[in-house]
């Protein structure tokens, strides 16, 4: 009673100070959040990965919404199913491309909003394979990128514009058709359609370490795909799998509110990158992974010629990793099946890049320093590594490291041994390692310049 009494006063106390008390997580939670740190650990590890946008959209070259954007019907939408015949698809040549990148996973639609599928599927003739040879587009890629010792992924549009029991909600193309919306649409067979394709990818294409669903929306999330029955059914025949986190709608969770949850491992911000490292209401690191387009779209997109540059990817890349966060970048095919040119000439620089600095990103993750002006730390184990990304003046002061447990200090590209004093030009202030680097304001290897600080 004594106790009760004082863990009552306790509380107000807190409360009328305007201090909380910090909630703790159930063993339930606990006990799932170790299961996804264990799942996502190589994940974690290998950082960088490569996501593949290819349908027959890329006839229409306005990408992957197009049909939703210019709410185009069924009908009309088939002459691109008609049209597209991807005759210079080779998997074995996209996944030479990823892995000369850099990266280390790769993830692929195995079918997108639009409802057509690239596998073949036995519960449709709305697929690929029927006017491609019998070919099982998603086949061959799983095949020819586990031959390079790439992780393999697959997304899966959990909402379908094409089947006739998926209602013309949220982004549907005729969500302004008041005539299709009378229609009688049976959402169980829906349900039993879409989590029937699932189990048909995750039973018969060997061991896949990613699925990718997207998305949910409104009402639309969580239970209303039969989300546990889903996940329950997909770790059934792939135990060790990774799951994203979208069959439940949860934008705008701040770090308060959010928990990993057992409907998905890991975080998916789009087109952008989380301020800070991703926690959840408990403090402990969530797994997250930003997916970004080369260009403004995820489609092939004709005329879209607006790409980032190889720089830009390369800082974007080590901006996720100093946040404990993946970087996973997309391509867009063209009708064809090539990846555009220009996105293989920046991968190409990405990989360059990577091929000496590499070691500053897998297995790499956030440093508890400040991000100084001129670029940003990543830290693994017992070494921290500097990105020096923008023009600097004088020495980098590597502000917050204590000289007296620094080992030695390297340039990363070249293994060259970097001179460094704890004290410059009278600042003899305690915390600052300033290690020289000549007299160039420019960084001397472009895109980023890595030094490799080693403690005792």
């Amino acid at each position: 009673m004594k106790n009760a009494k004082l863990l009552i006063l306790l509380s107000f106390v807190l409360c009328f100070s305007g201090i909380s008390a910090q909630e703790s997580p159930s063993k339930e939670y606990q006990d799932n959040y170790k299961k996804v740190m264990d799942r996502t650990a190589w994940w974690r590890n290998d950082r960088f990965g490569m996501f593949i946008h290819f349908g027959a959209y890329a006839v229409a070259a306005r990408g992957e919404w197009v049909k939703s954007n210019e709410e185009i019907t069924t009908e009309s939408y088939q002459k691109y199913i008609d049209e597209f015949n991807p005759v210079d698809f080779d998997a074995r040549k996209w996944a030479k491309i990823a892995k000369a990148a850099g990266m280390k996973y790769a993830v692929l639609t195995a079918k997108h909003h639009d409802g057509y599928c690239m596998f073949d599927s036995k519960l449709t003739d709305y697929k690929l394979s029927t006017l491609f040879g019998g070919r099982d587009l998603v086949r061959e890629f799983l095949e020819a990128f586990r031959a390079e010792g790439i992780k393999v992924g697959l997304y899966y549009s959990i909402i379908d514009w094409h089947h006739p029991d998926y209602p013309n909600v949220g982004n549907h193309p005729q969500r302004n058709d008041k005539e299709y919306g009378k229609r009688k649409f049976n959402w169980d067979n829906y349900l039993k359609y879409m989590h029937g394709q699932v189990e048909e990818l995750v039973r018969d294409y060997g061991k896949i370490d990613i699925m990718w669903f997207d998305y949910s929306f409104d009402e639309y999330s969580g239970e209303k795909w039969k989300a546990k029955e889903l996940v329950q059914m997909v770790r059934k025949y792939q135990p060790d799998i990774i799951l994203d986190n979208r069959l439940k709608h949860n934008d705008g969770l701040s770090s308060k509110q959010r928990t990993v949850s057992t409907l998905g491992d890991f975080e998916t911000p789009e087109q952008g990158i989380p301020d800070v490292p991703l926690t959840d209401k408990f403090g402990n690191a969530i797994p997250w992974e930003t997916c970004l387009t080369l260009n403004g779209v995820w489609g092939y997109n004709e005329s879209d010629k607006n790409w980032k540059s190889p720089e830009l990817i390369v800082h974007t890349l080590v901006n996720c990793v100093s946040k404990n966060g993946n970087l996973l970048l997309n391509v867009g095919p063209d009708a064809r099946g090539n990846i555009p040119q220009e996105s293989v000439s920046i991968l190409k620089e990405v990989g360059n890049w990577m091929a000496k600095n590499s070691e500053s990103i897998y297995g790499c993750g956030s440093s508890a320093l400040a991000k100084p002006d001129w670029g940003r730390y990543t830290s693994k184990g017992n070494t921290l590594y500097a990105h020096w990304l923008y023009p600097n003046i004088g020495d980098i002061n590597t502000r917050g490291v204590d000289g007296d447990k620094v080992k030695a200090v390297y340039m990363l590209c070249t293994g060259a041994e970097l001179p460094y004093q704890k004290s410059w030009w009278g600042n003899t202030e305690p915390g600052n390692l300033f290690i020289s680097v000549g007299r160039n304001p420019q960084k001397p290897y472009k895109y980023d310049t890595v030094l490799k600080i080693q403690f005792k």
